[in-house]
């Protein structure tokens, strides 16, 4: 991996980090809505029913007060779209309009780049490279968009969508690529290029092609099309990138990134099944549309969309295919929390010859007049000219198990109430069988929680047989509490007007504290972090501008901005408002109870590590007596140590 830091001075990222707005960053991810001086959402990084990710504007900051991840901007997009710190910075350098100067990679660096990174940048360059050709190439004009302007599709979308074409001849991107000094491996890995005894050859020569991006806006993948002209006797008209290491077909959308802002505005999306179906819905003016395109619904692509709104509309064709997908994703949906609808269009139509046909209004009230909620469809169709009471029961208790996957008890209720209604069925036998769903339900997730218990208990075994407890034990609490104060208050005086030796007077923060004592006894964090910390507070302690909390949040080592981010957040408010001010005197004293208490860590661990050499010293009486006469200095030193403290030691 390359070290990035170098590359991007500090008063750049201090740039940056003044124009960034959280909000506005999580909000391209995460739909956030008001919540006094804050904003809260569903947490994007585990699966959250309930709103807990909040974001603080005032202070820059985030978290999530259920799993506890968080951070600032920085640190956000670094987990949520799994990159660099660098990367992250440009993201942002990009977002505002700030300009980067970055020197040229040397050879050595050039070799070191990590394999992820230099799939997104062939994936860029190919996704422009067809779109070159569609639009330049003669071939690409004469093939490429004439079928798509047999589809109807304006230029401005194929923009959009940043449509392409690949020549036909079956080298002609490999060659490219390779002239470009892109790396076989590459080409190979992202599924742009096959291998075979003849060498490279292009995945998808002469097929129309659809990028896919991912929610921030990065090519993942492709898929191609063969052309109409082409696919006569030709099952498989499609060709989509493969699985690889920044695509996994299962937790992609196509379209997700055109449609997210729009997704958010309406409070609701569609799922469609293809590429032109998203496409032909845009050109209509419906841009609050995804696809899964080819693949089944699955629950990675649920929890993306539940992000952005909890209201889906499955818009699918009204054939046997059409139907097929509309049951197979409903429960699922239901059971990630998702206000589920169902739109077959009319026999014949799919979502792309139906908007081609009508204006966006049209297509909206059709959308508003035919949509029905999960148990209309599921009744009209598992019960339409039923008769055998035997399959209508069947078909009862299919939708009564739908009902008992939805997690709000409330929507659960109503549901119910609404299924007892329709179908003719007494309300309380109803329930009696949702309940008995709902405890087998229960009943599998104990087994597995139990299952996953002893398995991560027999690993922790294991772990704890290999390592000491010296080593597991020993960075304390305390610690942590120590750099939490440097990192809030590490500027902050504490101790005004001391005389110094020579007869001035000096004065200490917080940073300065710490380290004085520490230094007396030479004394030291037992993580090295928390050294780097320390000393750079001290270093930089008497800079005109230093404040502690924003020096350390808008670190270049990502390392120390997370955690500065995570320790600077309170546990009960993100907003500073709600914080209790603290005199110099308050602080002084935690400060000093602090040092104490780390003091008497480093002394409890040290006893504890003498009563381990005891008991291994067997019969060797001198070494005993050595022991021994430590032990007992030791002893003396912690009850001295809890004197200072206030407390009594029990010997």
């Amino acid at each position: 991996m390359i070290n990035f830091a170098g590359m991007i001075d500090r008063a750049t990222v201090d740039k940056i980090m003044d124009a960034v707005n959280i909000v506005d960053v999580v909000g391209e991810f995460v739909n956030l809505r008001k919540a006094g001086v804050n904003y809260k959402g569903l947490c994007p990084f585990h699966d959250d029913k309930t709103p807990s990710f909040m974001v603080s504007p005032a202070r820059q900051i985030c978290k999530c007060f259920a799993c506890g991840e968080g951070g600032n901007a920085v640190n956000f997009l670094m987990k949520h779209e799994q990159i660099t710190y660098p990367e992250a910075l440009r993201w942002l350098a990009k977002k505002y309009n700030i300009e980067i100067q970055e020197r040229e990679l040397n050879e050595d660096e050039k070799r070191e780049q990590s394999e992820r990174e230099s799939m997104f940048v062939v994936n860029e360059w190919a996704c422009q490279y067809f779109h070159e050709i569609l639009k330049n190439d003669v071939d690409g004009q004469a093939i490429g968009k004439q079928y798509f302007r047999s589809r109807g599709i304006r230029d401005d979308i194929i923009e959009k969508f940043q449509l392409g074409f690949a020549l036909t001849k079956r080298d002609a991107l490999a060659n490219e690529a390779k002239r470009k000094g892109y790396q076989q491996e590459f080409l190979v890995k992202t599924g742009l290029c096959g291998e075979n005894e003849k060498g490279l050859y292009d995945r998808f020569a002469g097929r129309a092609i659809f990028p896919w991006l991912n929610v921030s806006g990065k090519v993942v993948a492709f898929g191609g099309r063969k052309l109409d002209a082409a696919t006569k006797g030709v099952q498989q008209k499609y060709v989509n990138s493969p699985d690889s290491e920044i695509y996994h077909k299962e937790r992609e959308l196509y379209g997700i990134y055109q449609a997210k802002k729009a997704i958010v505005k309406e409070d609701c999306v569609y799922m469609v099944e293809g590429y032109t179906d998203v496409i032909a819905m845009h050109q209509c003016g419906l841009e609050n549309v995804v696809a899964n395109s080819g693949t089944a619904l699955s629950v990675y692509q649920i929890k993306l969309l539940r992000r952005f709104t909890p209201n889906i509309v499955l818009l699918y064709d009204g054939d046997e295919a059409g139907i097929h997908a509309a049951m197979r994703g409903t429960d699922m949906l239901l059971q990630e929390g998702m206000n589920v609808k169902v739109l077959l269009l009319p026999d014949g139509d799919d979502p792309d010859s139906f908007a081609r046909k009508h204006t966006s209004l049209q297509f909206k009230d059709y959308i508003e007049a035919h949509q029905t909620d999960f148990i209309q469809f599921k009744t009209e169709l598992m019960l339409k000219n039923v008769k055998d009471p035997i399959k209508r029961a069947e078909a009862i208790n299919s939708i009564v198990r739908s009902v008992s996957v939805i997690p709000d008890p409330i929507v659960r209720a109503t549901y119910i109430g609404e299924c007892a209604r329709r179908l003719g069925v007494d309300e309380r036998t109803l329930i009696t069988q949702t309940n008995k769903y709902i405890a087998g339900d229960r009943e599998e997730q104990r087994k597995t929680a139990e299952r996953e218990e002893q398995r991560q208990q027999t690993g922790n075994q294991h772990q704890q047989e290999d390592t000491s407890f010296y080593r597991l034990s020993f960075e304390s609490t305390v610690e942590r509490l120590i750099i939490q104060n440097i990192i809030r208050h590490g500027d902050e005086v504490i101790f005004s007007d001391l005389e110094a030796d020579d007869g001035s007077t000096v004065s200490l923060n917080v940073a300065q504290y710490v380290d004085y004592d520490l230094s007396q006894d030479n004394l030291s964090f037992s993580t090295p972090l928390y050294n780097k910390i320390l000393r750079e507070a001290v270093e930089h302690s008497d800079d005109k501008d230093f404040k502690a909390d924003r020096y350390f949040m808008q670190h270049p080592d990502p390392e120390i901005s997370q955690l500065a981010s995570m320790l600077g957040i309170d546990n009960h408010q993100l907003s500073r408002s709600f914080e209790r001010q603290e005199n110099e005197r308050d602080l002084r004293q935690r400060m000093q109870h602090l040092i104490l208490d780390f003091r008497m860590d480093i002394v409890n661990q040290h006893m504890k590590e003498v009563q381990r050499q005891l008991k291994d010293a067997g019969s060797d009486m001198e070494l005993v007596r050595e022991l021994m006469e430590e032990y007992k200095q030791t002893q003396e030193l912690r009850n001295a140590l809890a004197r200072q403290r206030g407390s009594d030691v029990i010997v």
